[in-house]
């Protein structure tokens, strides 16, 4: 009997591993509109027992991007930790963009979160993301006139690239980056920092004259 229970709660524990696995997974690629179904035959297991584990689409949700969630926040308290408020802030951005570059799914569940517990974090991060605004701003290096707000702007800028296969998402999310934080200093270097090597885009514009 002990051992059957074992066998079975092993079999649950692989099961529950292989949704978030292929959550995770087609979330990146396709974003958080697939069917669960979907979500139930890449994983190999039948829709009753995704739902046995997940009873709603916000609670598998919510466990497939709970350590991108806890890495935001991570990232946020050792920027406001740093000494140099604009190395903070610059790693804020670059650390968001390069995730959300190659996760469709983590740029909607940042965004436009589904469920109590990362509205919660969303809001701690808010917060966070607003004092090492304020303290950027403080030391002179970053631009009085932006706003936290302006965050949304800028990983939806970033979010355009996630049609890019993923090494070219990559390096391009690291150019444009670059190029919006040099829009965003308070007093722009000269000679302006280095940009990272261009990204392999096809970019083709038919010139008619």
């Amino acid at each position: 009997m002990t051992d059957e229970l074992s066998r079975k709660r092993a079999d649950a524990r692989r099961n529950r591993e292989l949704i978030t696995e292929a959550a995770r997974a087609t979330f990146a690629a396709h974003g958080l509109d697939v069917p669960m179904r979907a979500i139930a035959r890449r994983a190999g297991v039948g829709p009753a027992t995704l739902y046995r584990h997940f009873p709603t689409k916000e609670a598998l949700i919510a466990e497939t991007f709970a350590v991108q969630m806890g890495r935001c926040v991570a990232t946020l308290d050792a920027a406001l930790d740093d000494p140099d408020p604009w190395r903070g802030f610059c790693a804020v951005i670059e650390k968001v963009c390069a995730t959300q570059a190659v996760d469709r799914g983590f740029t909607a569940a940042l965004l436009d979160s589904m469920t109590t517990d990362f509205a919660r974090v969303r809001d701690h991060n808010a917060r966070r993301f607003a004092e090492l605004t304020r303290r950027a701003q403080r030391s002179g290096q970053l631009r009085s006139d932006f706003v936290p707000g302006d965050l949304k702007l800028l990983i939806l800028a970033n979010g355009g690239l996630d049609a890019e296969p993923p090494a070219a998402a990559r390096a391009a999310s690291r150019r444009l980056v670059a190029l919006l934080l040099q829009s965003l200093r308070a007093h722009p270097t000269d000679p302006p920092t280095p940009l990272p090597p261009p990204a392999p885009l096809d970019f083709r514009i038919d010139v008619r004259l």
